[in-house]
């Protein structure tokens, strides 16, 4: 039995147009890319077609894969991930255009908007925070925190040992502690 190239090696070769090194990294990435895809839509048919979408569009953009980024495994992920909450997202916001057809406009009240306006400052300065971390960092709170993964889960996602994700949150929480001036007690 011929080993199997590993994912990093098959991406080198689907950056330059080979698509039989694209068939074997679909074959390897899928599993993955519909795991994360199902477990943020939990409806197999909308998580079947956002992993068809992050696969192709893997295809599509492979040149530009960096591989000092973080891992294949990783960056699909988290596309697949990214390409899921999109869906969510716009299945929410067509649900409540759903729901607001047909209804009276109604004034917001002033706190509400107030709130509202807090809320999106609070928004900006985590997304501010998340962007200082390091990608490393922020694939592990993604996955932890957003994707809803445990430590292990998350390490094996990314073929990094326990501690090392470990080492990753614990890093990455005081960095965000210390950005957005929340106290540690």
């Amino acid at each position: 039995m011929t080993p199997r190239p590993d994912v990093e090696r098959l991406m080198s070769r689907v950056a330059l147009g080979d698509e039989g090194a694209y068939a074997q990294l679909y074959d390897r990435l899928a599993p993955t890319v519909f795991g994360v895809a199902l477990r943020v839509l939990r409806d197999r048919a909308r998580a079947e077609e956002v992993a068809q979408e992050v696969m192709v569009r893997i295809w599509q953009i492979a040149p530009r894969f960096d591989a000092g980024r973080g891992s294949v495994k990783a960056w699909a992920a988290t596309m697949a991930h990214r390409r899921a909450v999109d869906v969510v997202r716009s299945v929410e916001a067509s649900r409540r255009r759903e729901q607001t057809d047909g209804r009276q406009q109604l004034v917001v009240p002033f706190d509400e908007a107030a709130e509202t306006t807090e809320i999106a400052e609070d928004r900006r300065k985590v997304q501010k925070a998340m962007g200082e971390l390091t990608e490393l960092q922020r694939q592990a709170v993604v996955l932890t925190y957003f994707d809803g993964l445990t430590y292990r889960q998350a390490a094996e996602l990314l073929d990094t040992p326990l501690a090392t994700m470990k080492t990753r949150m614990r890093d990455a929480l005081l960095k965000l502690r210390a950005t957005l001036g929340v106290d540690h007690e």
